[in-house]
């Protein structure tokens, strides 16, 4: 509902919203108490007091009352604090920022000895749209004698889900390490996701689901409810799986991640919490696991224009390739914002071409050698990607 219709439901009632109504009302009100005023022309002192002091203060409280107060009466249209109140009156609460937490594989450059790779080290990303994403060691790191690898927790300098980079971003030690080697974030690397202050669209369906998840039975909606309360998991991004896939009373949830897929022991925590907490229904037997990949091998094409010089098409070529990475979920939106992959549904590469051709006006033509892709319950994924520049 938008504010034409808040304020068109005002009219309907037969409240006046502008300010013609509003001197109209007034004049027939002077008329029903009996005034004897006759000058109600335009350029009347008096009118132009009663507009000064009456007419514009209730024009802005009307506004405001169309603008704030009755879309925050509703979930659908309730924003920020407003949203908190309403989602606090069916027990949910607006999920809080939290740091990305993993850890990172070092390799050095010989075996022999001891090394040890300090706390507070800093490794980077490199740029995404401008963006450089960073971790921090948060112990130290310690080489054993005849061990050329070593892996050493970490967390993001700052909270958000952009940190969430799929493996292989975070491989740049902005200060080099002697007797370092290499750094690189690897399958699995991610223990705890980073997620940004939970946005309104998501907090509505969480509070949307709660109204279907009240009931003394344990449907979807109760568990999309305890799933989707974790850090990082979506209310629309939880898929489940009836037909007893492991005899009666079993079903399977599905977690759609963005960028990388947290570690096997951050799925085991939100298992723990449902299975081995009691909060299932009885005779369940609910399995949560992570939403099933298929690899894909993408090839495309690229003929930059004429006046694209040598450097800016290779930056143009990096840059159409980390595009290409984010529509299969390895960067979030706080980067590049392509239509992105969805399990059930049909990823149209004609369509990633046009959103190629938005964001990089030095493209004069490109072509994918891939068809579309069809999801079923599972998520494509990048297997490898290869971007070419045809003259």
């Amino acid at each position: 509902m938008s504010d034409v219709d808040f304020k068109q439901a005002l009219s309907d009632a037969g409240i006046p919203t502008t300010e013609a109504g509003l001197r109209q009302a007034w004049e027939a009100e002077v008329i029903a108490q009996g005034s004897k005023l006759s000058n109600t022309s335009t350029w009347s002192p008096f009118w132009r007091v009663v507009t000064a002091l009456v007419t514009k203060p209730v024009l802005w409280i009307l506004d405001f009352f169309v603008s704030t107060v009755l879309p925050n009466f509703f979930v659908k249209t309730a924003v920020d604090a407003w949203l908190d109140m309403l989602a606090w009156g069916v027990n949910v609460e607006r999920k809080g920022a939290t740091k990305a937490r993993g850890s990172l594989l070092f390799t050095r450059v010989a075996a022999g000895g001891a090394l040890e790779v300090a706390k507070g080290t800093v490794v980077q990303s490199a740029a995404i749209n401008g963006h450089i994403y960073q971790l921090v060691t948060t112990a130290i790191g310690t080489f054993s004698d005849g061990a050329m690898q070593t892996l050493i927790p970490v967390e993001a300098v700052d909270v958000g889900s952009g940190f969430n980079l799929a493996p292989g971003y975070y491989a740049v030690l902005p200060v080099p390490i002697p007797g370092i080697a290499q750094v690189v974030n690897a399958d699995g690397w991610l223990t705890t996701p980073g997620a940004d202050r939970e946005p309104n669209d998501e907090l509505r369906l969480r509070v949307r689901n709660q109204f279907s998840a009240v009931n003394q039975w344990h449907t979807d909606a109760v568990y999309r409810a305890m799933i989707s309360a974790f850090p990082g998991v979506r209310p629309d991004g939880v898929y489940f799986e009836h037909g007893a896939p492991r005899g009666p009373g079993s079903a399977n949830a599905f977690v759609l991640f963005d960028a990388d897929v947290p570690a096997a022991t951050y799925l085991a925590q939100i298992n723990a919490h449902i299975r081995d907490q009691g909060n299932h229904g009885h005779g369940d037997d609910l399995l949560v696991m992570v939403m099933p990949e298929t690899l894909h091998t993408l090839r495309v094409t690229i003929w930059p224009r004429s006046t694209v010089s040598a450097a800016q098409r290779l930056t143009l070529l990096d840059e159409v390739a980390l595009f290409i990475r984010a529509a299969f979920r390895e960067s979030t939106d706080s980067d590049f914002q392509p239509t992105l992959t969805y399990p059930q549904s049909r990823f149209s590469f004609s369509r990633l071409g046009e959103e190629l051709h938005q964001q990089f006006p030095g493209i004069e033509s490109l072509h994918f050698d891939n068809d579309d892709i069809l999801s079923e319950l599972n998520i494509p994924r990048i297997q490898s990607l290869e971007v070419l520049a045809n003259d």
